[in-house]
């Protein structure tokens, strides 16, 4: 089996909350970094030198690589979604090594978000088995799935670099193989070839995200290209996992409509008959954040050249009372069915589960 990449990682700092040791999984991790400094925190959710630092912005990447926080999932209730899964899991970490610019998990810990991995997730997995246990079948089949209920698992962070630290991961898809009525499902952008042998067997969803490469080169920054990601989709199929694309977030500028054809043709030309036949697609068009704008000007600014068009956007409050940027309402109806119509025509086996 080829092996992955060398890790986006170089941890010489972890942060972590006083009962981390007293979980197995927290003394895994922490012996895998045993140069490492440890700085006790009370908090996960609150450490100065991390969370809202004046300072972060400039050293964004270098946090990324180089820091980690350890914690314990006190909420471990599933979250009813509707679109992308049936529910939304507790997560076994926040966060993550890497830096796309557009990211919305950082708003809610002051902006300089490096890797948070819950030690507690044998806690998460029986939760997740129970509430399964309690739903039976499937009792029709939907834009979800077919025949399962589906648990999105990465919703705050990306699994595939997750498992580069530690085995919750494994952990997980060992789950799902053994409940016949439900499914796990994340996204990804890093093509972490390890996970070729967990044996899914079906039980499993990969979401690769997909973007046009030269965007991408911009915005998704210490992510896997993207010939890397489509090239690894036939590979996970084999595997046992069930492979569909997020084509996310589709951004608005002068010539997308000629990048997405472009990478529409990438996509088919490098898909075996058997990923074709179980191909899926989510879409969804980017939501920007005022405050992450004014971070991304710091460390990142070309990204916002891209990511900033108050010209085609509008604001809208969300739910948390932050101020995020969406295309215009009037008009993405619009560049949405145009987006649907040219992936029609590039790739008719593509069905597309839900747009956004």
């Amino acid at each position: 089996m080829t092996r992955s990449p060398a890790p986006p990682l170089a941890i010489d700092t972890i942060y972590l909350e006083p009962a981390v040791e007293a979980f197995s999984r927290g003394r895994e991790i922490l012996a895998r970094f045993p140069a490492a400094r440890r700085i006790p925190v009370r908090s996960h959710w609150n450490i100065p030198d991390l969370h809202g630092n004046a300072g972060s912005a400039e050293d964004w990447i270098r946090i990324k690589r180089s820091t980690l926080v350890l914690g314990v999932k006190k909420g471990l209730a599933m979250r009813p979604n509707g679109r992308s899964a049936h529910f939304i899991a507790p997560s076994t970490s926040n966060g993550c090594a890497m830096a796309c610019a557009y990211c919305y998990v950082p708003r809610r810990k002051g902006f300089a978000n490096p890797i948070t991995l819950f030690v507690n997730g044998d806690e998460i997995g029986r939760a997740i088995a129970r509430h399964a246990g309690a739903q039976g079948m499937l009792p029709a089949p939907d834009q979800i799935d077919p025949q399962a209920w589906v648990y999105d698992l990465g919703e705050n962070g990306d699994l595939s670099v997750d498992a580069l630290v530690c085995d919750a991961v494994h952990d997980l898809v060992a789950l799902f193989r053994g409940l016949p009525n439900a499914k796990g499902s994340f996204a990804t952008k890093f093509v972490n070839r390890d996970l070729l042998g967990y044996d899914p067997q079906g039980r499993t969803r990969i979401r690769f995200s997909l973007m046009p490469e030269r965007v991408a080169r911009v915005v998704d920054v210490r992510t896997s290209p993207i010939p890397e990601r489509i090239a690894a989709i036939d590979d996970f199929v084999r595997a046992g996992y069930e492979v569909h694309v997020n084509f996310s977030p589709v951004i608005l500028y002068e010539g997308w409509e000629a990048d997405w054809r472009d990478l529409f043709r990438a996509l088919d030309a490098g898909l075996g008959e058997a990923a074709r036949r179980q191909l899926k697609a989510e879409i969804i068009f980017l939501t920007h954040n005022a405050a992450l704008h004014a971070v991304n000007l710091r460390w990142h600014p070309k990204a916002e050249d891209l990511l900033w068009r108050p010209d085609i956007q509008e604001a809208k409050r969300s739910e948390g009372g932050q101020e995020n940027l969406r295309y215009r309402s009037g008009w993405k109806g619009r560049w949405l069915a145009r987006f649907r119509d040219l992936l029609a025509a590039e790739l008719p086996y593509c069905g597309v589960r839900y747009a956004f």
